[in-house]
């Protein structure tokens, strides 16, 4: 580990954190210096585990060597190509992979980089699906409350967080929210499937 890695910096001030009380943190920082498996080490030596895999995208653990060998051995060789009007092999075949897995019927893979960018082409998708159909009036699309879908202008839109949404104003037009269905007094104890909730579907009528 760097020795800069070790000490907090001295201005914390031209970094603006993402879903944070700033002030505050900038206050009492929690610097994270490394990661291992499902744990992150604190700049103070603490281990602190990863309970929601990074950003729900570091599901095999933080470090594994064959993660990295492998970044490292492809960004050695191809760092970076985008794929407008060119394309890379790996590419073609990790999209059929994913094709091979997938249920009959999905045969077509879209890369996007983040899950709020896959929520803002989902939409974009369904609404250009329709319009190419000559369904243009059908537009009008469905969340439900406190549902998360992002922090593009789409997912907030269709999200039903309001507290990502009150300082924007008006967002997308035609957006319903449905009831959410987080019933913890009733289905806290379930295994697989919950016995209570279906019936808040009736509200999509």
């Amino acid at each position: 580990m760097s020795n800069r890695l070790k000490v907090t910096p001295n201005d914390l001030s031209a970094f603006w954190m993402p879903f944070t009380a700033n002030r505050q943190f900038k206050q009492a920082p929690r610097m994270m210096v490394s990661a291992k498996d499902m744990h992150y080490t604190t700049s103070d030596g603490r281990k602190v585990l990863d309970g929601t895999a990074g950003l729900w995208c570091v599901n095999a653990g933080h470090c594994r060597p064959k993660i990295t060998e492998a970044i490292q051995s492809q960004a050695a060789e191809l760092d970076y190509a985008p794929a407008f009007q060119m394309g890379h092999p790996i590419v073609f075949e990790l999209a059929n992979r994913l094709v091979d897995i997938a249920p009959k019927g999905m045969d077509h893979v879209f890369f996007t980089n983040s899950g709020s960018e896959s929520v803002e082409t989902a939409l974009k998708m369904a609404i250009a699906y329709h319009r190419a159909k000559g369904e243009g009036s059908r537009t009008r699309l469905i969340g439900r409350e406190r549902g998360y879908h992002g922090v593009n202008f789409g997912g907030i839109s269709v999200g039903g967080i309001v507290t990502n949404r009150k300082m924007f104003g008006t967002l997308l037009g035609g957006v319903d929210h449905m009831p959410h269905t987080h019933l913890p007094e009733k289905n806290s104890f379930t295994k697989g499937v919950p016995e209570h909730g279906a019936e808040l579907a009736n509200e999509l009528e």
